[in-house]
């Protein structure tokens, strides 16, 4: 259905964020519970997610707060998973950066995997989208998966231990990610990035706190970016 009009844009937007609410609840779910069997309340689970709305750096928090690690670790180890949010940013800005600074607002808040996944490939293959429909395209991938994220998150918190143990819940954080990850994997930078931070993270694994991992996905960054440039500088 093509998008003529900011309010199709949001539907197709909620349309095609649909499927992801099927990773993101069970994700949520099991985080939900975690946080409550590591002795968070129901409240400080919710705080937690309507803050944070990053479930890669919530899982690596809480389970360093398990560990009983420095608050600093645990900062820096948030803040270091979360730092593709920043590449995500930049990569929407030429897309979304005439909106108004209320929406551009909003939209930071929102930014997720999913929703970056979805919406960048769908400014980029519909590059006359204007910035009002593009920006309702990006507020529906979102819907969904925002309302599923926190009411599974509240779920999971409110039922705690009261769910079988052996609910095969934490296949959702895979899954969530390689299907986003996967259709990018597209070109020869992109291959050597994840190449090199997989070695590495095998490497690392026993670096205290799971910093192994931080230093992976550096690493990986670095191997990419140098591979573009390489290939960039042959082809000239």
């Amino acid at each position: 259905m093509p998008i003529t009009t900011p309010k199709s844009a949001y539907m197709a937007g909620l349309r095609d964020g649909a499927p992801f609410m099927l990773v993101a609840g069970p994700f949520a779910l099991l985080f939900g519970v975690l946080a409550t069997e590591a002795g968070l309340s129901v409240f400080e689970v919710m705080s937690f997610s309507l803050v944070v709305i990053a479930g890669a750096a919530q899982f690596t928090a809480l389970q360093l707060m398990q560990d009983e690690a420095p608050t600093i670790i645990v900062l820096i180890s948030a803040l270091a998973v979360n730092l593709r949010v920043a590449m995500y940013s930049a990569a929407l800005t030429p897309y979304l950066g005439r909106a108004p600074l209320w929406q551009r607002a909003c939209a930071a808040y929102l930014l997720v995997d999913q929703s970056y996944a979805l919406s960048h490939g769908k400014f980029e293959a519909e590059p006359k989208l204007s910035v009002p429909q593009r920006m309702a395209y990006y507020f529906g991938t979102c819907t969904l998966v925002m309302i599923t994220w926190f009411g599974c998150s509240y779920l999971g918190a409110a039922l705690g231990t009261a769910l079988p143990q052996n609910l095969p819940l934490d296949f959702a954080l895979p899954i969530a990610f390689l299907s986003m990850v996967a259709p990018m994997m597209r070109t020869v930078p992109h291959l050597i990035a994840a190449a090199v931070a997989l070695v590495i993270s095998l490497v690392a694994v026993n670096i205290p706190y799971s910093l192994g991992l931080i230093v992976a996905g550096l690493a990986g960054m670095m191997a990419g970016a140098q591979a573009e440039l390489w290939l960039k500088g042959r082809d000239t």
